[in-house]
């Protein structure tokens, strides 16, 4: 056994929907503590997958090259088809990444707080994490700070734009600026989760930079505005140079057809996600409205969640839970991230925050 492994945490599920509501008593449990879509999936998923099990049987093993979908991708984004990589949701090309170019003394450089996976996947393989707090005060990433901490043992600097759990918008510009100081052996890695919920500029996307320097990668997924958590599927566009590496390793046949026919009619389905994107945008203005009311402390969100603290917010998330809402805690002491509700839990849970704020 690897020895970091002894030193490491296994990641440990919530407590399932049936357990959570027989232990508190309640029928019905919403998760917003996971950043999934509350507003389900695109019919035209449920219509393909139907129609492709109506008419395929399992006994054969997927296009292990995900040849449909692949091209689908590529043409969407001016991309050549090998410059990309598709895997079981950004999870596993976040770890085929991390075998492929990080050797044990090697270094990754990340902004904290943001999504465990980059850490853990570079312990794992034997890589030094240096950690640079975002800014306190507004949640941006401090680049400066970041580049101090890059040397010639960096091989990857992670960003997540917008940064899950603070929900911030890096622009361009800055992402731009930061990567011209960099060593152009270090990958920069852009993980756009969380993108398409981004309103506040007209072209949010990092896929220009993809053109400008040969060391950026940008991921991509299907499980947040696409609503297909579920099936696990997640994709990144990079140099024929990076994914010719990363395919080496790729196990084979590892996205599933059902999955394929899924992410393909996902993305077909424009009005869908375009109506998920403007319920989350009127969602995410009555948040922000009211945390601005009762004075407190989050972070300007372009993501369909929010980051926020208050006084014993354990106490919060219990009241919320014995009403059946679960949101996400432990990112930081006194902190919530909370997954934008329905219209109507968004009303329910936004009484209960008045109530406790006002018995502070």
């Amino acid at each position: 056994m690897k020895a970091i492994i002894g030193t490491l945490k296994s990641y440990v599920p919530e407590e399932s929907e049936e357990s959570v509501k027989e232990r508190l008593g309640i029928k019905r449990l919403v998760r917003l503590s996971a950043n999934e879509n509350p507003y389900g999936t695109s019919p035209k998923v449920r219509e393909a997958v139907l129609n492709y099990i109506e008419h395929y049987d399992a006994n054969l093993y997927p296009d292990g090259n995900a040849s449909s979908l692949r091209s689908v991708l590529a043409k969407y984004w001016d991309v050549a088809e090998n410059q990309l990589i598709i895997g079981v949701g950004l999870d596993e090309v976040i770890s085929m990444v991390n075998t492929t170019y990080i050797t044990p003394g090697d270094s990754i450089v990340i902004s904290v707080p943001t999504f465990s996976e980059y850490a853990l996947n570079g312990l794992i393989e034997g890589a030094v994490i240096r950690e640079v707090p975002c800014i306190y005060e507004t949640g941006h990433y401090d680049f400066e700070a970041m580049r101090a901490a890059v040397d010639d043992t960096t091989r990857i600097v992670w960003i997540c734009n917008p940064n899950n759990p603070t929900g911030i918008y890096e622009t361009i510009e800055d992402i731009r600026t930061f990567i011209t100081s960099l060593p152009a052996t270090t990958l920069v890695i852009i993980d756009e989760a969380y993108i398409d919920f981004v309103t506040s500029c007209k072209e949010p996307t990092a896929r220009k930079l993809l053109d400008e320097f040969p060391n950026v990668c940008i991921m991509r997924t299907f499980s947040k505005a696409y609503g297909l958590a579920n099936y696990r599927v997640g994709y990144m566009m990079s140099s024929e140079s990076v994914t010719k590496y990363i395919q080496t390793i790729r196990l084979p046949y590892n996205v599933s057809t059902i999955a394929q026919v899924a992410a393909e009619a996902a993305f077909k389905d424009e009005l869908f996600l375009k109506d998920t994107i403007h319920k989350n945008d009127i969602e995410r203005a009555l948040w922000e409205e009211l945390l601005q009311k009762l004075e407190i402390t989050y972070y300007t969100s372009e993501a369909n969640f929010v980051f926020f603290s208050v006084p014993n917010a354990d106490a919060l998330a219990d009241m919320w839970l014995e009403q059946g809402y679960q949101v996400r805690r432990g990112q930081r002491p006194d902190w919530l991230r909370l997954t934008f509700p329905a219209t109507e839990d968004g009303i329910v849970m936004r009484s209960i925050l008045r109530d406790y704020m006002a018995s502070l």
